[in-house]
């Protein structure tokens, strides 16, 4: 594998610059004194904020963007070798490293490295603790998978020798990291275009956490399904968070204001250690701030910077987010959920605040998700009482014919949720505005652009 040396800076191209994680990556280079270059599909506020930088972007990929002066090439797992600037780079011999690759070569560079892994609150919990460490006057070094208001974006260049990042599972390309700490939130069955069932996703977790040193840490829930098979034959120590009282760290006496946000008693190692209250959503959100405390407390951080630094984390941007108010006071929320375990989450955390009745715009997230968890989405949404189902978003994928949005729709319908399918977001925001009622609560909710039909709604 090619290594960089950050002592000799090159000149360095980015297929997909655009993307959140590559942009963050290439903000580090740039910051670092290395010539960044980049190419995406379209123009957006994250490219024209890296050419204000000194990026130079080419909009279009094309296999002229590929000039003989770069150096390296990085891309993504959405690339392949039928993309002309990767076509382009082989045939010219130019080195080339995946994102994560990258990312682990930079992370290799700090002596205080935590990667959050899991396969849900990665990014809410990364901010969460780079709101500690920012907290603690530890200027770190941060890449996380969204916008924060603490950094303005989702990458901050520190100078010293924190450096805290999300690790993502799909493609494995977690393991090209070599964290000192390791969160391990849960595991779950997603990304099932690129893995064959739940049992590889757990051996996936278990080898990335085989790559924290003996004189490292894994922090993991240790009420998961699949804790021993992560966990086995680890050198390492390992602390454990959770729900139930015989983790390292739990919560007790939790706790919801009229706005959701929990308040909860910090138990370690069975002992109540002091009250701890969020200004995030959900009671999932108290277990994964319990991970962000472990490190924490492992890194040095006191107790009250640690307090502080989760009471001012609103989390990132578009994790139950507060859109504005449309018609008679009703709410307009949005969330990344694309997941059943993670719409659950979501509207549990709904629950938790103050509403007549609740509607959910859901945009299902790649053709293999909707088609492997079709009965998992169906009853994850059906305690909504209204669900309009919006054109799956496809993202890496091509329709394979084997399933359909009215397909979920009609799930959920069977249940007696008032539930079914419409084309498009200005049928779905028309029909909102005609039927949503006083005091009535929306999200919106996926992976996708639905959070466009929020940001309409609240203009009109």
């Amino acid at each position: 594998m090619y290594k960089i040396d950050f002592n000799n800076p090159i000149n360095v191209h980015f297929i997909g610059i655009g993307g959140i994680s590559m942009s963050g990556l290439a903000e580090i280079l740039i910051k670092e004194g290395f010539k960044v270059t980049g190419s995406d599909m379209k123009a957006s506020e994250i490219t024209d904020q890296l050419f204000d930088m000194g990026a130079l972007i080419n909009i279009g990929q094309r296999a002229t963007n590929i000039t003989d002066d770069i150096d390296l090439i990085i891309y993504t797992a959405a690339i392949h070798e039928d993309n002309e600037e990767f076509a382009a780079a082989k045939q010219k011999g130019i080195p080339m490293l995946t994102r994560a690759q990258l990312l682990g070569q930079i992370m290799a560079n700090y002596k205080y490295s935590v990667a959050v892994s899991g396969t849900h609150g990665k990014t809410t919990t990364t901010s969460m603790l780079s709101y500690i460490l920012l907290e603690g006057d530890l200027d770190p070094t941060i890449s996380v998978g969204g916008m924060i208001d603490a950094i303005g974006g989702n990458i901050r260049v520190g100078k010293s020798e924190y450096f805290v990042t999300e690790a993502c599972e799909y493609t494995n390309s977690f393991h090209a990291f070599s964290p000192q700490i390791s969160i391990i939130l849960n595991v779950d069955a997603d990304h099932l275009d690129f893995f064959s069932g739940i049992e590889e996703i757990a051996e996936s977790f278990h080898t990335f956490a085989t790559k924290t040193p003996s004189s490292g840490l894994v922090v993991v829930n240790g009420d998961m399904d699949y804790f021993d098979t992560v966990t086995r034959d680890l050198d390492c120590r390992i602390v454990t968070f959770g729900e139930a009282a015989t983790n390292n760290y739990s919560a007790s006496n939790i706790s919801f204001d009229a706005f959701g946000h929990p308040t909860y008693t910090l138990v370690i190692d069975g002992k109540e250690i002091t009250d701890i209250t969020l200004n995030v959503f959900g009671k999932h959100n108290v277990y994964n701030s319990l991970s962000a405390i472990a490190v924490a407390l492992e890194l040095g951080i006191p107790m009250d910077a640690i307090k502080a630094g989760l009471l001012s984390c609103k989390g990132a941007d578009r994790r139950f987010q507060y859109k504005g108010t449309i018609l008679d006071n009703v709410k307009v929320m949005d969330d990344y959920a694309h997941h059943p375990t993670e719409i659950a989450a979501t509207l549990a955390a709904a629950k938790n605040t103050e509403y007549n009745e609740l509607w959910c715009v859901f945009q299902p997230h790649t053709y293999t998700r909707t088609y492997a968890l079709l009965d998992e989405f169906a009853n994850a949404l059906k305690v909504c009482d209204h669900v309009i189902i919006a054109d799956i978003y496809a993202a890496r994928e091509k329709d394979n014919g084997l399933v359909s949005s009215k397909d979920l729709a009609d799930k959920i319908a069977a249940f007696g949720t008032d539930a079914f399918y419409l084309p498009s977001f200005n049928d779905i925001e028309n029909y909102l505005l005609k039927n949503c009622k006083k005091n009535d609560l929306l999200i919106t909710m996926g992976a996708g652009n639905v959070d466009s039909i929020g940001n309409e709604l609240v203009k009109k």
